[in-house]
């Protein structure tokens, strides 16, 4: 006996070309890639300094390339499952999930850098490079609205 899973994924924009999804050693490769991702993606959740976002969201690209129902899966987790939809929806992130991240990057860094021992160029580089991310996030990636509590 045969059981038939129906889902939906959300379709792709009007004016892009949705390409099929690979197959053979390509196919296998995008689904060892992706749930590496997903396994990065959850220690960035536990580590300071390893951001999670990139990897969830190159996650489901892999996914998107092979395999349909594990992007179905990772769209409806729930740790991930919002900011994913949040980004195909309106191509964006929250502003109170802009402010917790940056509210982490401050503090993370912050605190290497005053209690590590670390030369100043090191210091001046993690800074820097804290400073380049944050204006990333602010900047350049899109804000969307909150919706009003139901």
């Amino acid at each position: 006996m045969r059981l038939a899973i129906s889902y939906s994924v959300n379709p792709a924009p009007a004016n892009s070309e949705k390409k099929p999804p690979a197959t053979g050693l390509r196919r296998f490769l995008y689904v060892v890639a992706g749930l590496t991702c997903v396994g990065i993606a959850y220690l960035g959740m536990i580590l300071p300094g390893l951001p999670t976002t990139p990897w969830v969201l190159l996650a489901s690209y892999c996914f998107s390339r092979s395999s349909p129902r594990l992007a179905w899966w990772l769209k409806r987790s729930p740790i991930f499952g919002r900011l994913l939809r949040d980004w195909d929806e309106h191509r964006g992130i929250r502003r109170p999930v802009k402010v917790f991240s940056v509210c982490l990057v401050v503090t993370v860094v912050g605190l290497s850098i005053a209690f590590g021992g670390l030369p100043v160029w090191v210091k001046c580089v993690i800074g820097g490079l804290a400073l380049i991310g944050i204006c990333t996030v602010v900047f350049v990636v899109p804000t969307i609205k909150s919706a009003p509590p139901p």
